[in-house]
C-alpha cells in the first residue's frame, strides 16, 4: 500500500515505516505527530483511488523524528579574464517525518 501525497508545495509516495525528508517544518518538535491530509492519490492491493484534486477522507500519519542540516553545496561564480569569482556555501535545513499510519 503506498500513497502519494501533496505536503509543502512537493510532492512524495510514501509507504508505511518509510522515513521521508522534507524541508523544514516550524513549530513542531521531533516525537509529535503531523497528519498529511492533502492525499492526491492511495493504491492498497483491492483498489485504487485518485482525487480531484484530493482524495476525501484519506490522511497520512507522521511522527517526527529530528530536525537537522542537509550536506554542504558550493555555489561557484566564476567570469574568465575578469579576474571575478565568488564561493558560496548552503546548507538546507530538513525535518525527518516517519510514515506510521495511512488511513483512506
Amino acid at each position: 500500500m503506498y500513497a502519494i501525497v501533496d505536503f509543502n508545495g512537493k510532492q512524495y509516495k510514501v509507504e508505511k515505516e518509510q522515513v521521508i525528508y522534507t524541508e523544514k517544518v516550524k513549530d513542531v518538535e521531533p516525537g509529535n505527530e503531523v497528519v498529511l491530509d492533502k492525499v492526491v492519490y492511495i493504491n492498497n492491493d483491492q483498489e485504487r483511488k485518485s482525487g480531484k484534486p484530493y482524495v476525501e477522507g484519506a490522511r497520512v500519519i507522521t511522527e517526527v523524528l529530528e530536525h537537522g542540516k542537509d550536506r554542504k553545496i558550493q555555489i561557484i561564480k566564476f567570469q574568465g579574464r575578469k579576474n571575478y569569482k565568488r564561493e558560496k556555501g548552503h546548507r538546507q535545513q530538513y525535518t525527518a517525518l516517519k510514515i506510521k499510519e495511512i488511513e483512506g
